[in-house]
């Protein structure tokens, strides 16, 4: 009772499943992923054994073909379990069982597959493939569009409840618990708004996280510059306001980041303090005073 996109980037090696559905935190149970494994999506009536076993099979050298004749050889009701699968090379395969719910089907294309149930229509699938292969952006951008293609064919004849988007990274020497995005929405009447807010989020965190690590190593410019790019994704975050506030004083622009720090302050009262617990554990070094300057008016 779901649709879902199952691909893997090219370009990049990175491997996603995108997926909503009128069901429960369905980010808990359909989406699996694994860097320079393969990605699958398992749906319908739920196996999990597909998405946890299914990787374990690709990992040790068996094709998506081979690892889907398996599983489903080993199930006692394959009728009913529907899934998609590719793997780090780009090989593709999925399953619709008879007994899915109709509207029920899937599509294979290069590097991707996409599969649904118990939809409004029959085109909701066709859809998807289309909108992905024709879609700009990155890997998570284009299976959002995928998602919004298939709302925009009727999605789940249910309506619609919980989201959720995995991409795992596709860098040489990746550790199988990497991931670059996990986001999931549980429980709500428009998901996918709130999907695409979240992966918004998640990318000013990862410009975050870029701006700490070049501070960390006396980097100012490239802090800077990040910091910017975090704040520019989500200017309402009091957390990413606050550092980008300590870049801005530190590059000499003193008035400016005064004005963020306060107005970091105003939303959350403990923000010089979580400057100075970073100073005191050593995450900051050679940045003693300037915290204590920037955090001095509030003392």
């Amino acid at each position: 009772m779901t649709y879902s996109i199952v691909a893997l980037d090219e370009r990049t090696g990175e491997l996603g499943v995108a997926v909503q559905t009128r069901w429960l935190a369905v980010g808990s149970v359909v989406p699996w992923a694994r860097p320079g494994v393969g990605a699958i999506a398992t749906q319908s009536f739920v196996d999990a054994r597909y998405g946890y076993v299914g990787l374990e099979l690709l990992a040790a050298g068996r094709t998506p073909e081979a690892a889907l004749a398996e599983l489903l050889a080993a199930d006692p009701d394959p009728g009913v379990r529907q899934v998609g699968i590719v793997d780090a090379a780009g090989r593709a395969v999925a399953h619709t069982g008879a007994d899915c719910v109709a509207a029920a089907g899937h599509l294979a294309g290069a590097g991707v597959t996409v599969q649904a149930n118990m939809m409004e229509r029959a085109t909701v699938w066709p859809a998807m493939l289309a909108a992905y292969e024709s879609a700009s952006g990155d890997l998570a951008d284009r299976l959002v569009t995928a998602l919004r293609a298939a709302e925009a064919e009727g999605g789940d004849v249910r309506g619609r409840q919980s989201a959720a988007l995995v991409v795992v990274p596709g860098t040489p020497g990746a550790h199988p618990w990497e991931v670059r995005f996990d986001v999931r929405v549980d429980d709500l009447r428009a998901p996918l708004d709130e999907l695409e807010r979240l992966l918004s989020l998640n990318r000013a965190y990862e410009a975050l996280d870029d701006a700490l690590e070049s501070l960390a190593v006396g980097e100012l410019t490239a802090a800077m510059a990040f910091a910017e790019q975090a704040a520019a994704l989500a200017p309402d975050d009091d957390q990413i306001r606050l550092w980008q506030a300590l870049t801005v004083f530190d590059s000499g622009d003193e008035a400016r980041g005064r004005r963020l720090y306060r107005s970091a302050l105003e939303i959350e009262p403990r923000a010089g303090e979580h400057l100075r617990r970073f100073v005191t554990a050593g995450q900051l070094p050679g940045a003693e005073r300037l915290v204590a300057r920037l955090t001095a008016e509030e003392r």
